[in-house]
């Protein structure tokens, strides 16, 4: 069945609700190679030593430039862009216009009126439809991300990330580096090429994040490689890679709130209807016939306090409505380490067994939303449980209400009657997790830098 566009999608299906949770699209793709030692070691590299990950491939980027970038992205993002500019980085979050998420990306200032926005399609997705349907002078250029491209991508992205990552830069570099302030941009040289850098820590270590064009990035790889054998360089491949983000307590994906109401509709029938929207898949035991009750409010992910109310923006009246009222907010959940191995060992005796966990990052679906439960009530969601080798622990991130740090809850982990018709998804019975109520980031790397 083919469908012209996202609404004429809902229009035959029905439910969004439920007809995502059958959609047959797995988990978020890292299309690069899934392991080049090992995982385990792999995960280690930008705690002990140094790791370089490949980011050139699953990222969406969409250029912008001209004289209303910044106006038009100060009336899509509930942050601030006072001041910003060339040489800064910033994540734009934007909502809809009742002010529940459609997602955030990261934005890199390359000159005054011109930016690449960077991540997942759902932001830059959104972007295009506001220039397309606004009046802005603004160009857009997008370099779609490989699982949906043909074409050969404009820029390598490499990022370095480890405690001996800024060695192994300035080594690269020919002599020192000034360190830049986070997020916060430079240029450094690579290979005898000149690349742009942004400092952040996406892992929660040391490091830079920088790219170039897509031509010298072999030749960028291969001198990184050389010179990185003396610093214990690890390459990092997809398995680990997809475990980065939930050490340093960052919700990727929130389903993006634009499946329902009026005021979306015309979104929706310019969005594709074989696009990321409509390929979103549902996973989880969290269940409802309310595709409302999926979407998240900035308060749910920690981008409450980034909200600023000094600027008009899309969303903007409906979080002031929300600001006074209670949030739920995020956490670290660490998994009981029995209930993670009886899970196992379902796997290994006669009987119903439960989902099985896949290491290191047990996703199977776009979108993964499990129930945490407390004295028998819902109190929010768990997402994007992973496995940590250095730590050997199970977590995962939560947005929850009312549990404290350290308290128990439990995650309901596997889907109800028997499992969807995910591809991903083999029959099997829901188990119940007992995990504790922790910070975030995980990682106390990350914990130390984001502190400072």
């Amino acid at each position: 069945m083919s469908f012209k566009s996202l609404q004429d999608k809902i229009d035959q299906l029905g439910n969004p609700a439920k007809w995502l949770r059958e959609v047959q699209v797995g988990a978020y793709q890292y299309p690069v190679k899934s392991e080049y030692t090992n995982w385990r070691d792999e995960q280690r590299s930008w705690h002990d030593t140094v790791g370089l990950l490949d980011q050139s491939l699953h990222m969406t980027d969409l250029y912008v430039e001209g004289p209303d970038t910044i106006r038009l992205l100060s009336e899509v993002g509930v942050n601030s862009f006072k001041n910003y500019g060339r040489n800064k980085g910033k994540q734009l979050i934007c909502c809809n216009q009742d002010g529940y998420l459609i997602g955030d990306m990261v934005l890199f200032g390359l000159e005054d009126d011109k930016v690449n926005i960077v991540g997942r399609p759902a932001v830059a997705n959104w972007i295009e439809f506001i220039t397309s349907t606004g009046n802005y002078d603004v160009r857009t250029e997008r370099d779609e991300r490989s699982v949906s491209n043909p074409q050969q991508r404009k820029t390598y992205r490499f990022e370095l990330q480890g405690p001996n990552a800024w060695r192994l830069l300035e080594k690269l570099n020919g002599g020192p580096i000034d360190r830049p302030k986070f997020f916060h941009m430079t240029e450094i040289n690579l290979a005898g090429h000149r690349a742009r850098a942004l400092a952040h820590s996406f892992a929660g270590a040391p490091g830079l994040e920088f790219w170039g064009p897509w031509e010298e990035g072999d030749e960028v790889r291969a001198k990184i490689v050389e010179a990185g054998a003396e610093f214990g360089l690890k390459l990092v491949g997809g398995r680990a890679y997809g475990t980065c983000a939930v050490e340093a307590g960052w919700i990727p994906s929130p389903l993006q709130a634009i499946y329902s109401g009026e005021g979306m509709r015309a979104y929706r029938e310019w969005l594709p209807g074989n696009g990321f929207e409509a390929n979103a898949s549902l996973g989880g035991s969290f269940v409802s016939d309310r595709i409302d009750d999926y979407y998240l409010t900035p308060w749910d992910l920690d981008y409450g306090r980034l909200i600023k109310f000094d600027h008009d923006f899309i969303g903007r009246s409906a979080l002031m409505q929300m600001a006074d009222r209670p949030h739920r907010r995020k956490v670290t959940l660490e998994w009981n380490a029995d209930d993670a191995i009886a899970i196992y060992a379902s796997q290994l005796h006669d009987g119903e067994n439960g989902k099985f966990m896949e290491m290191p990052s047990a996703h199977y679906a776009a979108h993964p939303y499990d129930s945490v439960m407390q004295g028998g009530r819902h109190i929010g969601l768990s997402t994007y449980p992973c496995y940590l080798s250095v730590q050997r622990k199970w977590i995962s991130l939560a947005t929850i209400a009312e549990a404290e740090m350290g308290e128990e809850v439990s995650i309901i982990w596997g889907e109800p009657d028997g499992g969807s018709s995910k591809p991903g998804v083999e029959r099997h019975v829901q188990r119940e997790v007992r995990a504790t109520v922790m910070g975030w980031p995980y990682s106390s790397a990350a914990q130390d830098y984001r502190s400072r």
